[in-house]
């Protein structure tokens, strides 16, 4: 199979209320919130610029005016952009759904969350889909335990392992390379890790890219806190 050097297009999703980080998110989107002095979206968009992405849409739902003002058509950052709108209630399907059957004609492409933070190796992650040969790859990485695991021998605790990471589990981190035939696949409704991934997992067409580089998801105030410092630490 033909390896590609990357891909050029992305659809990343940015409708989220961010229901878990309010106040902050009153007044805009969760992907507006300010971390390490721009907004999250903005650290996403330029690395898709570095990573080679030439053209970006971006779903967009909860308080769109916000994103839509900032970013505009992209010539600010240098990529071009355009937006699709979705509803909250329609899930990440929809929010996919739409923006890749209105804008997207690439046979492949990358395809995120817009609370996602990542250092991932494009070109390595995309020839990984296409050496696969799946519909779908899903970017996974070791979980890191939000809690310390206690160590026994019998009922004597020996030892203590703060937060540690479980290279047993591996979680998604929200950051995927799509073929478009997903489409055929993926529901109007609902949220591609509950509907669309099953059906690919279940047809073998679902492949995992192993990532044990930078991530970070930003759901709550102390995700926020983390990911700050350490993006402060890599500037």
């Amino acid at each position: 199979m033909k390896l590609l050097k990357t891909v050029e297009s992305a659809v990343v999703l940015a409708g989220g209320e961010g229901l878990r980080l309010r106040p902050l998110t009153d007044e805009i989107p969760k992907a507006m919130i300010m971390i390490a002095g721009k907004p999250l979206l903005q650290w996403i968009v330029e690395w898709l610029k570095g990573a080679g992405i030439v053209r970006i849409v971006i779903g967009v739902a909860y308080k769109q005016e916000k994103i839509m003002n900032y970013f505009g058509d992209g010539s600010k950052f240098k990529i071009e952009t355009k937006y699709s709108t979705h509803t909250v209630e329609g899930g990440t399907c929809q929010g996919f759904k739409f923006a890749i059957e209105r804008y997207i004609n690439d046979d492949v492409f990358l395809a995120m969350n817009g609370d996602e933070l990542v250092d991932l190796d494009l070109m390595k992650f995309t020839n990984f889909h296409n050496e696969k040969g799946g519909m779908a790859t899903v970017a996974v990485a070791p979980l890191r335990s939000p809690f310390g695991v206690v160590k026994l021998d019998g009922s004597d605790i020996v030892g203590f392992d703060e937060k540690p990471i479980l290279k047993s589990h591996n979680v998604s981190i929200g950051t995927y390379v799509f073929s478009r035939k997903v489409l055929e696949y993926m529901p109007e409704m609902g949220d591609v890790e509950r509907t669309l991934f099953p059906k690919l997992s279940s047809m073998r067409k679902l492949k995992a890219y192993v990532h044990n580089g930078f991530w970070s998801t930003i759901n709550t105030a102390k995700d926020l806190e983390e990911a700050e410092n350490i993006l402060k630490r890599r500037k």
